[in-house]
């Protein structure tokens, strides 16, 4: 991986949760293309190991660890045996999200006759949604609670998000994980403000639509075909492709560079393509 600009981070200690999925162990080998420690933590400890031995391969400092971002005991294990390993955490990244089949409608548009015969909003299981909410808020919450302690007396400090375009505007049949990600930015601009009076900013990357293994039976068919939700999505962005994930480098970089962004706080930007300036029309 080329960097889109050198920064020096070789006294920082990064914290990347969710890292063994596409993207976040992508912010992980770019964080340590700075010169930083890096943690990458995951439920799938083998994961998070593999990402980590990749970057150790390529000449980085990073080691992986099974973390539950929903159990505290277990967020705390893994920091102290970051403590142990790396010394204290300077930046998180809390990636950790995603969404689940049953907090998702089959039909864009509610119709009666769809009842009885399709997943309808009506038919929503509130244990996949209690999950979804969860996941993303309660799993950047309790990460936060725990790492952010280790900032308190730093000169500079970081929490970085991962919001959605969802939280904007909300895509059709994922009321859940689009209420979720709205939570999140929400909650990166409380942080900004509670932590305001310390050196800890807190700020939030907005991807817009880029291919995971979330996403991609969403996207493609099995041929390989574009899906028709797929066309809608590369109608409404102008820029008319999927975002690749290396361009959200730059901006991962910039939030955690002191110098470029430290009087920036409690901002989502968004990283899109310009969906989220297009009207549709």
């Amino acid at each position: 991986m080329n960097l889109p600009f050198q920064l020096d981070l070789s006294d920082k200690v990064i914290v990347v949760t969710g890292a063994g999925g596409v993207l976040c162990s992508m912010f992980a080998e770019a964080a340590a293309k700075t010169g930083a420690k890096v943690a990458l933590l995951d439920l799938n400890e083998d994961a998070a190991k593999a990402a980590a031995e990749k970057i150790t391969k390529d000449g980085g400092k990073a080691k992986g660890y099974l973390c539950n971002v929903l159990d505290r005991k277990s967020i705390e294990a893994a920091h102290d045996a970051i403590l142990s390993d790396f010394g204290t955490c300077d930046i998180l990244i809390n990636g950790a999200g995603g969404n689940n089949p049953k907090a998702s409608t089959d039909d864009e548009f509610f119709t009666p006759e769809n009842l009885g015969k399709m997943k309808t909003f009506f038919d929503l299981d509130p244990s996949g949604v209690e999950f979804v909410f969860n996941l993303n808020f309660m799993g950047t919450l309790l990460p936060t609670q725990v790492f952010a302690q280790d900032m308190l007396d730093k000169e500079d400090a970081d929490i970085i998000n991962i919001s959605s375009m969802n939280a904007f505007t909300p895509l059709t049949k994922i009321p859940a994980y689009s209420g979720a990600k709205a939570a999140i930015s929400n909650f990166t601009q409380w942080l900004a403000v509670h932590f305001s009076k310390t050196n800890i900013r807190c700020n939030a990357i907005a991807p817009g639509f880029f291919v995971t293994k979330q996403n991609e039976k969403l996207l493609f068919n099995d041929d390989g075909t574009p899906t028709a939700r797929t066309g809608k999505i590369l109608r409404n962005t102008p820029m008319d492709r999927f975002g690749k994930p290396e361009e959200l480098i730059g901006t991962l970089l910039f939030l955690m560079s002191k110098e470029a962004s430290g009087f920036i706080n409690g901002v989502v930007i968004p990283v899109d393509g310009g969906f989220s300036a297009y009207s549709g029309v």
